[in-house]
């Protein structure tokens, strides 16, 4: 299968080893892989700060840099896509894009369900020896609905034990800018999601978001604590 990849802006500038990984797995699962390096960001950053105008600017230019291809697209974050499939379709309502953005949406997954539900895989042959648990973020499981598919994926990890966190579906506290505006309770929330961790014995926190694993990974080296952090195609890619 062929697969177009985007690549979230944050994860292009901060993690873009977890995008390589992403592609060492996809390729194990025989797919041909693409990538655009004219691409810039979905739009999610400005559009939830209030900039709708320039917002839409920006998904403009994703959509119209996707339009006229077929490949399914993949990405390394739940929020984006999840940006993309349930945002995308009101900000381009009844206008010239509309059914490119139709389109659009249809075929833009997050790399585990895309992984599970469309290739149909679960067990890649990955092996790490770690104790973790898992994180759901909010736009994985409330905009994209996706709750066991990474789960699926983690528990075919030779050596990976995965045990479940108390309060698990309980925002981290990033939300994007959300940690800017309101720090302390941001915080606090992401203290509370590592105590969790912490109190499951648990050295690493695995999630399909770097975003929520970025705010997490501040909060813990902030604070000295004895966790990690670690996005699912960087666990998949371990091992072989």
């Amino acid at each position: 299968m062929n697969v177009q990849l985007f690549i979230p802006c944050f994860v292009d500038q901060l993690f873009p080893q977890t995008a390589f990984n992403m592609i060492k797995v996809l390729e194990k699962a025989g797919c041909t892989v693409s990538y655009n390096p004219e691409q810039t960001c979905c739009g999610q950053p400005a559009y939830n700060a209030g900039f709708w105008e320039e917002s839409k600017t920006v998904c403009e230019k994703f959509v119209r840099e996707t339009k006229g291809i077929d490949d399914l697209v993949v990405a390394p974050s739940a929020s984006c896509a999840g940006f993309i499939r349930n945002y995308y379709p009101k900000i381009f309502d009844n206008s010239s894009l509309h059914n490119d953005v139709k389109d659009l949406r249809m075929r833009t997954y997050e790399f585990s369900e895309f992984l599970v539900n469309v290739l149909k895989v679960e067990k890649l042959g990955a092996r790490l020896q770690v104790k973790a648990t898992y994180h759901d973020s909010c736009a994985a499981l409330r905009e994209c609905r996706i709750k066991e598919e990474p789960r699926k994926l983690l528990a075919n990890v030779a050596g990976l034990e995965i045990v479940e966190m108390n309060d698990v579906e309980t925002c981290c506290g990033f939300g994007g800018t959300f940690a800017v505006k309101y720090a302390p309770i941001s915080v606090g929330m992401a203290d509370q999601k590592v105590s969790n961790a912490l109190q499951t014995g648990a050295t690493h926190i695995v999630s399909t978001d770097l975003s929520c694993l970025m705010h997490l990974e501040g909060y813990i080296r902030q604070n000295n604590l004895p966790i990690k952090t670690m996005h699912i195609a960087d666990v998949l890619a371990t091992g072989w």
